[in-house]
């Protein structure tokens, strides 16, 4: 039985269609202040269309355009969560299947990846590498999201 699209979904339903593990849609919830979904009797979430419309963005952008949390932390503070709801919209319009992306987003991940490989060139020469201590310092953020996921993944 198919729900109305304006009915509330559980983490289940929400986390098949997302085709991501249900610890990862609450570990999300951790990490992006804007989902919040309501909760009844024992800690049950139930998600509001607009939260499933806004996990897709998020989804989108982690899993298909190689943001970081970091950096869909920074895109929802500075567009806010319509934008990424949008912009989950966008690169699903696509009519040749390819990703469209929205203008105003700054490519963070192709930024980083950018700043490593200039230090990158140096490692090995004479000359002392250069490295950037906020791009390591988010690195190292993202690597400890990872060992929370494997963790959480383990139990």
């Amino acid at each position: 039985m198919d729900k109305a699209p304006e009915a509330f979904r559980t983490i289940s339903e929400v986390a098949d269609e997302l085709e991501v593990p249900k610890h990862v849609l609450r570990f999300w919830e951790a990490k992006f202040i804007h989902l919040k979904p309501m909760k009844r009797g024992g800690g049950r979430r139930y998600y509001r269309p607009e939260d499933v419309a806004l996990l897709r963005g998020i989804r989108v952008l982690l899993y298909n355009e190689g943001y970081t949390i970091r950096g869909v932390q920074k895109i929802l503070k500075q567009h806010g969560p319509r934008y990424v709801m949008d912009y989950r919209r966008a690169s699903d319009d696509g009519a040749d299947g390819t990703m469209s992306r929205p203008p105003a987003i700054p490519d963070i991940a192709a930024e980083t990846a950018q700043s490593g490989s200039k230090s990158a060139r140096n490692v090995g020469h004479e000359t002392p590498a250069k490295f950037d201590k906020g791009a390591l310092v988010a690195l190292l953020d993202e690597i400890e999201i990872c060992r929370e996921i494997l963790d959480a993944a383990r139990e």
